[in-house]
């Protein structure tokens, strides 16, 4: 039975930027928590908030869950990694996503073609910055380096960068659903941020999975609503799943609703998606079934959450990452999982 890590997940902002989040960050750290994570999607960005983050707090780590892969070159991501792990003094986690062709196409303006090999080649320019043995070559397709396409005046050159990275090794997690993805995290990465994770279903990532390597961390976000009733409880969680499985992608293709139908809610994620679509959201929601809904996250009294964190201890998950919390939300949550 392992002892599992926790988490502060702030996302990304809404409408307007929140007034809470260095408060809860400081909490978080003061209570032990081992990490804090910002995100971004097609608004606020994900390393500015963690650096405003990162001046207020002194040993909690900082990660970017998640950084949008076709937001920046892999030389700019790199960059701002670097900058933000010294200035941290070596805290940062740079957790990457490809995000989907609805925002990588409609908002980054870039082609979302082949997600796997545009994600290898990113992750190793970002690895050659920061082990700068040598000036930063790349054959491409997807991100040549020098590059010498239309448009090029054919000067490029390899560079190496001015400033000498903090870490070689700074940590690089993977956002990852579909099976060949989640096996090039375990492959290529030093840790994996699922979306859903069911500590009763082990075989939906066993084979993606395989054998981890030592020192592989997995980081679950886990949506945690203490409350005596557990209706009452789920109700977010389910509010959640009704937007992201009905409306979080296109009819054609939504990697949300395809990870729930692997996880054997193939029907159910079937009329989420037709109810979001006609516009019948609440009925969309109302559809998520509570069972997916409970085994997902945790929800209900405090003495059965903790119970159920028990199936997660067995799990190959190092980290839950709790969301959408307030400060004395938070310290009930650290309680119940650190002690």
């Amino acid at each position: 039975m392992r002892d599992l890590k926790l988490g502060l997940q702030l996302g990304y902002w809404g409408a307007r930027p929140p007034t809470d989040h260095v408060a809860l960050a400081k909490e978080a750290e003061r209570l032990g928590l081992d990490s804090v994570w910002t995100a971004e999607s097609w608004g606020s960005d994900a390393f500015t908030p963690l650096a405003w983050i990162g001046a207020h707090t002194s040993r909690i780590r900082l990660g970017t869950s998640v950084a949008q892969i076709s937001a920046r070159a892999p030389t700019a991501t790199a960059m701002a990694a670097l900058t933000l792990d010294h200035l941290t003094g070596g805290r940062v986690i740079l957790g990457l996503g490809v995000s989907g062709p609805q925002v990588v196409e409609g908002w980054y303006g870039q082609p979302f073609a082949r997600p796997l090999a545009r994600t290898r080649e990113y992750i190793d320019i970002i690895r050659q910055v920061l082990r700068r043995e040598k000036p930063v070559t790349n054959p491409g397709p997807h991100h040549p380096l020098p590059y010498t396409g239309p448009g090029s005046w054919g000067m490029g050159k390899p560079l190496r960068s001015i400033t000498h990275p903090l870490r070689a090794d700074l940590p690089i997690f993977l956002a990852a659903e579909g099976p060949k993805n989640v096996a090039l995290a375990a492959e290529i990465a030093d840790g994996w941020l699922p979306l859903y994770y069911s500590p009763y279903r082990p075989e939906v990532y066993a084979e993606s999975l395989g054998a981890l390597r030592p020192g592989f961390e997995i980081a679950q976000f886990v949506m945690v609503n203490i409350d005596d009733d557990l209706e009452r409880a789920l109700a977010p969680v389910k509010s959640m799943l009704g937007f992201y499985i009905g409306g979080m992608g296109s009819p054609k293709r939504n990697f949300h609703k395809e990870l729930m139908a692997r996880m054997g809610y193939e029907a159910e994620a079937d009329r989420i998606q037709q109810l979001f679509l006609e516009g019948r959201r609440a009925e969309a929601i109302a559809a998520v079934p509570d069972s997916f809904a409970d085994e997902i996250s945790l929800c209900g009294p405090p003495e059965r959450i903790r119970d159920r964190l028990q199936a997660w201890r067995e799990t190959p998950v190092t980290s839950l990452l709790v969301a959408g919390v307030d400060l004395p939300r938070l310290r009930q949550i650290a309680e119940l999982v650190l002690g």
